[in-house]
């Protein structure tokens, strides 16, 4: 019965999700052009059909080294990567070009999903991370699809939620095949709320398998080269309520750093435009990455444009990771650490509580509660460059440490093929 309300609830909150759909693709003409995926209207596929769903940006990026293993482990494999966000998909294309098929993730209505299973019929679905549609998960195992939680992660305050919900939860989650958790608590916690116990693994988190490959090497080197030797420090995923702050500790750094660079890149691209004026507004000189404007001159260089961030983060020197000086859970810090260089993050990082664990006992992160407190430890690691080495090789170290989970996922997922 709750399957069924939760159905009807769906579909009627479907024309007010195609409105905000034709709104969004004013700026992102792609959403136009492939509405009808939304709805389960995607290009029909042939084959072996691995089907991978990330969501956004973030999940795409975990996404690729999965996606890179099993096209060599398995290469007679079509990979099928669909997301939820314009932003998703542009960072994947990028990413893989012609390699794999690509489409927006059909809506959790039970037609949607008929639609798109009766034209994918995918071998097998991969999740990354924590998206529990019922619909999507439930007619894949009513067709033998496999279902796999991968990189799983489950935080206190969402298991609390589910809980709250169990009956129309429990179901569901019995349906999914197996479960790649990163840590015990998150295992603990995908237990609480009805998956078997015999389908939960804990694999670590895949997200410690950084991988650069060598041309986003290649490309920050050069920028690097552009910017000339200056301390240069990465703003990475900010949110509204972090750019005025750091642009505070800018300021500060600047006063003892009179040559420093802030790259600053905000999260979502309706914000770029703000954050401008926010730059503007503080006398500040700016370069926009998007108008090729040459940053050497800059106080700060806008990273206004989408699927650069790990590039931006190579060629800095220290990276403060956003999402994590307000209440929005924080970011991937792994991305800066896997450059070997020193990573700050605000205390709200609920998110990533298990990868932050990890980096906290190898010293590979530090907590900031202010633009002041983080000012004065860039203003010290500008200052003192061995420091500034010898911290981020620390986190470097962690990241190679954990490494290994990519390989344990990898072979769960062959060996259920």
């Amino acid at each position: 019965m709750l399957q069924f309300i939760y159905s009807q609830l769906i579909r009627f909150l479907l024309p007010f999700a195609l409105i905000r759909l034709w709104w969004q693709g004013r700026e992102a003409p792609d959403l136009h052009r492939n509405w009808r995926h939304r709805l389960g209207y995607v290009p029909a596929t042939a084959g072996t059909v691995i089907w991978v769903h990330a969501v956004s940006v973030g999940e795409t990026i975990a996404a690729a080294p999965l996606i890179r293993r099993l096209l060599v482990r398995n290469p007679s494999a079509s990979i099928l990567l669909t997301a939820m966000t314009d932003t998703g998909l542009s960072q994947a294309r990028k990413m893989f070009g012609n390699r794999i098929q690509y489409a927006y993730a059909p809506y959790d209505t039970p037609g949607s999903i008929r639609r798109f299973l009766d034209r994918v019929r995918p071998r097998i679905l991969v999740i990354m991370e924590t998206e529990i549609w019922p619909n999507m998960i439930r007619q894949s195992r009513s067709r033998d699809i496999p279902v796999f939680l991968i990189n799983a992660r489950l935080s206190e305050r969402s298991a609390r939620g589910y809980e709250r919900v169990g009956r129309l939860v429990a179901p569901i989650v019995k349906s999914i095949s197996w479960v790649a958790a990163q840590a015990e608590p998150d295992a603990e916690r995908f237990r609480r709320i009805g998956v078997a116990p015999v389908n939960v693994e804990v694999t670590g988190s895949v997200k410690f398998d950084v991988d650069i490959p060598e041309d986003i090497r290649r490309q920050a080197r050069e920028l690097k080269n552009r910017l000339g030797a200056r301390p240069i420090w990465i703003g990475g995923s900010t949110h509204a309520g972090e750019d005025a702050q750091l642009l505070t500790a800018h300021e500060q750094v600047l006063a003892v750093h009179p040559d420093a660079l802030l790259i600053l890149v905000p999260r979502h691209p309706e914000r770029f435009e703000p954050v401008a004026g926010k730059v503007h507004a503080r006398g500040l000189t700016l370069a926009r990455r998007s108008s090729g404007e040459d940053p050497a001159s800059a106080q700060v260089y806008l990273g206004d444009t989408m699927g650069e961030l790990m590039m931006l983060y190579g060629a800095s020197d220290i990276a403060f990771v956003g999402g994590s000086l307000i209440e929005r859970g924080g970011h991937n810090p792994l991305e800066p650490a896997g450059w070997g260089i020193p990573v700050f993050s605000g205390k709200h990082v609920f998110n990533f509580e298990t990868i932050y664990d990890r980096l906290l006992e190898g010293a590979g992160v530090s907590f900031v509660g202010s633009a002041e407190e983080l000012a004065a430890s860039l203003v010290y690691l500008f200052s003192q460059p061995t420091a500034r080495l010898e911290t981020g090789r620390k986190a470097l170290n962690v990241v190679n440490q954990n490494r290994g989970a990519l390989e344990r996922v990898v072979d769960g997922i062959i060996d259920r093929l």
